[in-house]
This record gives C-alpha cells, sequence and structure tokens, in this order.
C-alpha cells in the first residue's frame, strides 16, 4: 500500500471531495485524522472507514479559519506526514463581477486564503523539523479565467501562489507542496449544494453546466471523484517525490497546465 505508517490529516473531510479523499487514504494504510466543523458528517466517514477493516479513523471538530484551534489539534496529532485542505470557502457565483457585492466577492479569497496558509503552516513546521512531508491543496483552476464565478478565479489564484511560494521555501528542508486542479465532478455536484454557491438552479441547470464543462475538455468528459482520490493519493506517496511547487490538471485540460 502507498501510504502505509503514514499519518495524514484531511480538513474538510466530512465534504463529499474531503471524504472521498479520506476513504482513500486509509484504503492505502494511513492512518487518517478527520477535520472539520460538522461532527456527524465526520463521524459518517469515520464509519466508513472503520467497516472496511482498516485502520480507525480519527475524529476532530476543528475551524480551519481558527489559528489556535488548528496548532493545538496538530499538538495533539503529533507527526504529520500529510496535511490536505478540502474545506468550503464560501464561494458564491452566477453573477457578474460589476453585481456582486463586495463580502461575495471577497469570501472565497479571504476565507481560501486564511485555511490554506493556516493548515499548510501549522503542518509544514512540523514536517520541516522532521525533514519530509506533504503540503496537499486543491481548487478549481479558475485562476486562468472563469466568467460568472465571483471571487473564485482570485481565491484559487492566491493558493496557486501560497503552494508554489510553500514549495520553494521548504523544498530544500525536504517537505513538498502540490496542488490539484479539479472542477466539475459530477458526483459532487447536487442541487443542494450547488445552491449555496448559485441560488436557483436545478437539476436541469447542473446537467446543463455539466455538459458545457465537458465540451471545453480536451478529453470531452468530466472528471470522477474516483480520478481525484487516485491523484491524492499518488501526490502523497513516495512515487511523487520529485513532485512539487505545481498543480496536476485533472480538470480534463480545460484549463492550461
Amino acid at each position: 500500500m502507498l501510504l502505509t505508517d503514514r499519518t495524514a490529516v484531511v480538513y474538510g473531510a466530512g465534504g463529499s471531495i474531503g471524504g472521498a479523499v479520506a476513504r482513500a487514504f486509509a484504503a492505502e494504510g494511513a492512518r487518517v485524522h478527520l477535520v472539520g466543523r460538522t461532527l456527524e458528517t465526520l463521524e459518517a466517514v469515520a464509519a466508513d472507514i472503520e467497516k472496511t477493516g482498516l485502520k480507525d479513523a480519527e475524529v476532530a471538530v476543528v475551524d480551519a479559519l481558527d489559528e489556535t484551534a488548528v496548532e493545538e489539534h496538530l499538538a495533539r496529532v503529533g507527526d504529520v506526514d500529510v496535511s490536505f485542505n478540502l474545506v468550503s470557502r464560501g464561494d458564491v457565483q452566477g453573477l457578474p463581477i460589476t453585481d456582486m457585492p463586495v463580502d461575495d466577492f471577497l469570501a472565497p479569497v479571504i476565507n481560501g486564503t486564511r485555511a490554506n496558509f493556516i493548515t499548510a503552516r501549522a503542518a509544514a513546521r512540523r514536517m520541516a523539523e522532521r525533514g519530509s512531508g506533504v503540503v496537499l491543496t486543491l481548487n478549481s483552476g479558475s485562476a486562468h479565467g472563469s466568467p460568472m464565478m465571483g471571487g473564485t478565479g482570485p481565491a484559487d489564484a492566491a493558493t496557486d501562489s501560497l503552494v508554489r511560494n510553500l514549495a520553494m521555501e521548504l523544498g530544500p528542508r525536504g517537505v513538498r507542496a502540490v496542488g490539484i486542479w479539479a472542477a466539475g465532478i459530477p458526483e459532487t455536484l447536487t442541487v443542494e449544494k450547488l445552491g449555496k454557491v448559485n441560488p436557483g438552479l436545478n437539476e436541469a441547470a447542473i446537467q446543463g453546466i455539466l455538459d458545457h464543462l465537458s465540451s471545453l475538455r480536451m478529453t470531452r468528459r468530466n472528471p470522477t471523484l474516483a480520478e481525484i482520490t487516485a491523484t491524492a493519493v499518488f501526490l502523497a506517496s513516495d512515487h511523487a517525490a520529485s513532485i512539487t511547487g505545481t498543480f496536476v490538471n485533472v480538470t480534463g485540460g480545460m484549463f492550461p497546465g
């Protein structure tokens, strides 16, 4: 197994992508710490992991925007080999930028940058002391230009830059920083979830979005959740030991690499 005896902390582990990544890490032998703000969803993922007979998953209710809470939690965890931030940022989409309220535009920029910085810094400090570790994050790749997506593009750009700068500073100390670009995963785009980002969407509208996205991709198909989790496992493993300071494009080629 690729992650045997590794300790992985997954922030946002109660979400659809976070939960899938946590399950995949556990399946590859990692000791997984499930972190998020909603106990019920975290416990559901932990139960799924434990049913497989794999190592028990630890659950912790921690707000990734709270610097003190993140530091205190990692102090309890101890050594960390993999840190993956998958928390929601409060993105608001579906309006032209010229019609968007300031707070709606800035929410993903402020929340996303803060959460990624706090969690990455806390983990990277500990990893650098030991001389090994991987800091992972995910965004949609929208920094390259995506209309009607409000602050999502600027938030993604901030994350892209943070990952590259972390990699440059931490590389000499044995720590990698890598990201995944992933947008339009059909299994995660439900009316309930998208309604929080873009109110007024229905099933037909969502299918239209997915069809449009697939038409833009070089592969002419949208990525699957299994492909995302497989990529995350690979990047967290020693097979990706020479990969750092970049984003792996799992969008089907919708954005330039």
